[in-house]
């Protein structure tokens, strides 16, 4: 995690043209006056800033339109300062509120939750539901089996009777019963990760932040898990879609105000090993990592949970594939959809396709239906 100092910051003034200096250059003193009032009035239009940092294992970005610089640098700190926050709240294997919390429920004690927490509990607890388990943020005992509770992970497979072990045991946000302040987990073998979950909240944080704060222009990118916020000056704000298997975007998408996207793929954090990839994405039934998708992307329309949905509405998807997607989609009142499966091959809707420009157009396309 980067300190503020640390962090890297982009300031980019839009309307400054370097040949009102040649000009000045050239004419000399009768005309120096016009060009340095050009100047002045190119230099008041409005400006793009933009902020990193580091959180959540992923590269963060902060952008704000139209913003006096130091007003804009304010509110991006507090941004990546809250951020920051989270980051150290949630953390699945490093101490935190959620290590501490799975540690009572190992040992089969109650243990006293914060609002906060509680509220993403409950929420996470909704949406499983709806993803029939698949989006299942009790499993953090798979995801640990499978080494991918560490900073550096190397190939490795989980011990099977661990691995027997943690799938018999069906562990669940279900299995939580509430006491007030209190929780407990009637499931020793329940652990909580948020890994699928976190990422979208904080958008919603983030957000919510910012229209509180009279910010209303402005980008928030968490690792390719964004929220956009009014305009980047006239035009929406546009973002680009990664590509599975190349260090670049394969399309571009513009945002309106309060829509969010978010993607789940099997290269942000895998390993190989005898020729197959084995990503973070832990289907829960079989313990195993999910196969035959590269990546998943939904576009949430605007509304409160707007980053929440995005991020979690990919996980059932990954999960289960192209032929029960736009079952998952409904529920989580998603139409826009953009699935890359293990061959190249890209499912999308068709109002989906209609917003993007490709920039590296996939071998086949088809009508997700």
């Amino acid at each position: 995690m980067l300190n503020t100092a640390e962090r890297v910051v982009h300031l980019t003034t839009v309307g400054i043209v370097p040949r009102l200096l040649r000009a000045a250059r050239r004419f000399g003193g009768r005309y120096a006056w016009l060009a340095a009032g050009l100047l002045l009035s190119a230099c008041s239009q409005p400006q793009l800033y933009t902020q990193e940092s580091y959180v959540f294992g992923t590269r963060v970005q902060i952008s704000i339109y139209g913003l006096e610089p130091d007003v804009a640098a304010k509110h991006a700190n507090a941004v990546l300062k809250e951020l920051d926050r989270l980051h150290v709240k949630l953390h699945a294997w490093q101490p935190s509120e959620v290590t501490r919390l799975n540690q009572a429920f190992a040992r089969g004690e109650p243990a006293l939750v914060d609002i906060e927490l509680a509220q993403m509990i409950q929420q996470a607890a909704n949406y499983a539901q709806r993803s029939d388990q698949l989006f299942n943020p009790a499993v953090g005992n798979l995801v640990q089996l499978w080494g991918f509770h560490q900073d550096q992970f190397a190939p490795v497979t989980p011990d099977p009777a661990a691995l027997q072990a943690a799938l018999a045991a069906q562990p669940s946000l279900d299995d939580l019963t509430w006491n007030g302040a209190s929780v407990s987990s009637s499931n020793p073998q329940l652990a909580i990760d948020f890994g699928g979950f976190a990422k979208g909240w904080a958008l919603d944080h983030s957000a919510n932040y910012l229209r509180k704060a009279r910010v209303m222009n402005a980008l928030v990118n968490i690792g390719g898990n964004v929220i956009a916020l009014g305009k980047k000056g006239g035009e929406p704000w546009v973002v680009g879609l990664q590509h599975p298997r190349l260090p670049e975007a394969m399309a571009t998408l513009p945002l309106y105000d309060g829509e969010a996207i978010g993607t789940t793929g099997d290269y942000q954090r895998f390993f190989e090993m005898n020729g197959r990839r084995y990503s973070h994405v832990i289907d829960p039934r079989s313990g195993q990592p999910a196969q035959g998708v590269q990546a998943v992307t939904v576009l949430s329309p605007s509304h409160a949970d707007a980053g929440t949905v995005s991020d979690v509405a990919t996980k059932p998807m990954f999960i289960q594939g192209v032929p029960s997607a736009l079952r998952y989609a409904q529920r989580f009142g998603i139409k826009d959809v953009l699935m890359v499966s293990a061959n190249g091959d890209v499912y999308i809707t068709e109002q989906l396709q209609q917003r993007l420009t490709w920039l590296k157009p996939p071998p086949h396309l088809y009508r997700l239906r």
